[in-house]
């Protein structure tokens, strides 16, 4: 079945180095999905729900220890620490790798080794690559059943010499014959998610979860990609993919890079409030972009599913999030209801009377904890959301018009803010900010920075990654996108949020779409070119004039006061620093001490 020849010879090391009792090589069918849910429900981990309320749907509790992406132990493993950055934890490629061995030796012991040969994005497809991830877990077997598209088709298309990502998971906990395993085996004791830039390597050790062993997640689509997108001269984005159609069927396609809890889900699903205006997702979260021979740059979504936050998930909040998850879904630590199906905090209004926690234990309202584990995930094919574009799946991916970059800010940022050009686009992305604290009197508030909301995910130094960006500006004969800054999170004086965002985001995006057909307006400001009060279409809409000339402002003194917390904020990431981005803040710093009038 195996005709590549380093895959088989890679094969073979790491059967020799982790010692399985078994070895299957994934074909990625039905039945084998079904198999590994056998597994699971027996050891007693897993069961499955009503089949009438969720047809062929599961729910997995983990151990408590190991229920999240663990940042303080995901490496970085360059051969030069200054590669990695102030930005990743590092640990030199050879102690690593002396680390890993002892760790990886014999840890499959009375287990199988399942070896998934997966394809990130559509297979066959030229923006896409090709991994093989070696488990020793059944649910994440099942899981990147879901997530990839994994199987017979993907080795077919690696042929005898094409090139893959080897990534390789234990959940690093040995059974010898007179072990008893545990329902979710882990060793959260020793955990290590490493990254190998140089070789395209992932090994991770000692998490079952799905951020730490689902190696074509973060791992692969950003980490290691991202590092392959500079060396190769393209990008690895954290961001979503959607389509825009017109009320005259007029087309755009937006990606889109937020932070967590800046709405960047409820975006890629968006339900426009405008009349006749559409809105399809084509990704929710990672976004690989490679320009074509027309200069054009297209997308494609690399994944095949939706790892989702589930906690605030609701019919209010993303109905076709909700309307994604009928059928054929895992269930990640929510709650399970006493009708055999899920629940979790923000699904309802209302939680029921009785519930069985992601501990397992009996709970009620009067409980005083949390149903679910506020990480709850659902996991779910994204052909199953009800907005899923019909060509999130072509082979040549999207043509992409803009790029949204969005934090979270009560103060000094507005509503839609234009890049000038690319390298001002690149420029916001690089302060990309959210508050930590309230900052509802105008003062800026605590900020936690997350350039182009890569942070924990760049697989290399941070400046070197506004570098690539900046180059990419001169390559030749290219088409870029338009860039755009976002914020749906103004506060007035109150602290209430002026904008009602959700659906009415919308607005906004009309709007980019009108810039990118040059047919909406735009006024020129020292930040960079907002629109008109009448190019936003606000029809219908609460908002009193004075709401809109704040959403809509250029506040001197606020932008003033940041600029110091950027150039300290560079100063972490030294000379690497790219000049274009520090002659962009200085063109900043003089635009707006040149507006302020002359009596001050």
């Amino acid at each position: 079945m195996v005709k590549n020849t380093k895959l088989a010879v890679w094969l073979e090391e790491i059967k020799e180095l982790c010692q399985p009792d078994d070895f299957i090589i994934c074909d990625g069918s039905d039945d084998e999905y079904n198999r590994m849910w056998d597994i699971l429900i027996k050891s007693g981990v897993a069961r499955q729900l009503d089949h009438d309320k969720r047809p062929n749907s599961y729910l997995v509790r983990s151990d408590p220890k190991d229920v999240a992406r663990v940042e303080s132990r995901t490496f970085i493993c360059s051969e030069d620490e200054a590669d990695a950055g102030p930005n990743n934890n590092w640990i030199p490629p050879d102690e690593m790798r002396k680390t890993l061995k002892g760790l990886f030796k014999g840890c499959m012991h009375g287990r199988t080794m399942y070896v998934i040969p997966f394809s990130m994005g559509p297979v066959g497809s030229p923006i896409a690559h090709i991994g093989v991830e070696i488990t020793d877990s059944p649910y994440v077997v099942a899981s990147m059943h879901v997530m990839t598209r994994i199987g017979k088709a993907v080795l077919e298309e690696l042929g005898r010499d094409g090139e893959f990502v080897p990534c390789v998971h234990s959940v690093g906990l040995p059974l010898d014959d007179l072990d008893k395993d545990v329902p979710w085996p882990c060793n959260p004791d020793n955990l290590y998610i490493s990254h190998f830039p140089d070789s395209r390597e992932i090994w991770s050790f000692g998490s079952g979860y799905g951020g730490n062993a689902l190696l074509g997640k973060k791992c692969f689509a950003l980490r290691i990609a991202s590092a392959m997108a500079h060396d190769e001269g393209w990008l690895a984005e954290h961001m979503l993919i959607l389509k825009l159609t017109n009320p005259e069927g007029a087309v755009h396609y937006i990606a889109g890079a937020f932070p967590s809890a800046c709405g960047k889900t409820n975006l890629a699903m968006l339900i426009p409030t405008i009349p006749d205006w559409k809105v399809e997702m084509v990704g929710d979260d990672i976004c690989w972009m490679k320009f074509q021979q027309d200069g054009r740059l297209f997308a494609i979504n690399p994944e095949a599913g939706i790892f989702g936050v589930a906690p605030g998930t609701g019919m209010a909040s993303n109905a076709n999030a909700m309307l994604s998850l009928h059928r054929d879904c895992i269930f990640t630590n929510v709650a399970e209801t006493d009708d055999g199906d899920i629940w979790w905090e923000g699904m309802t209004e209302e939680p029921p009377d009785h519930l069985i926690d992601w501990n397992g234990n009996d709970w009620t309202p009067e409980s005083g904890t949390l149903a679910a584990h506020p990480n709850a995930r659902f996991t779910v094919s994204a052909a199953q959301c009800p907005v899923i574009a019909d060509e999130w799946e072509d082979l040549a991916g999207v043509p992409i018009s803009a790029i949204l970059f969005g934090g979270r800010r009560a103060t000094v940022v507005p509503l839609v803010n234009e890049a000038a050009n690319w390298i001002q686009g690149a420029f916001f992305g690089s302060i990309i900010s959210s508050e930590k604290t309230a900052a509802a009197s105008g003062t800026i508030g605590e900020l936690r920075r997350d350039p182009m909301a890569m942070l924990p995910f760049c697989g290399y130094n941070m400046a070197d990654y506004w570098q690539h960006w900046v180059d990419i500006s001169k390559m030749q004969h290219v088409q870029l996108p338009r860039i755009y800054y976002v914020n749906w999170f103004r506060k007035d004086a109150d602290g209430k949020y002026i904008w009602p965002g959700f659906g009415e985001n919308s607005r906004v995006l009309k709007w980019i779409f009108e810039r990118c057909e040059g047919s909406a307006d735009a006024v020129e400001t020292p930040i960079g070119n907002l629109p008109t009060m009448d190019s936003l279409d606000l029809s219908g809409i609460n908002l009193g004039q004075d709401e809109i000339a704040q959403l809509l402002s250029v506040e001197i003194d606020g932008w003033l006061s940041e600029i110091p917390l950027i150039e300290a904020y560079y100063t972490q990431y030294g000379d690497r620093v790219p000049q274009a981005l520090r002659q962009e803040l200085n063109s900043l710093r003089e635009r707006l001490e040149n507006a302020i009038p002359a009596d001050g």
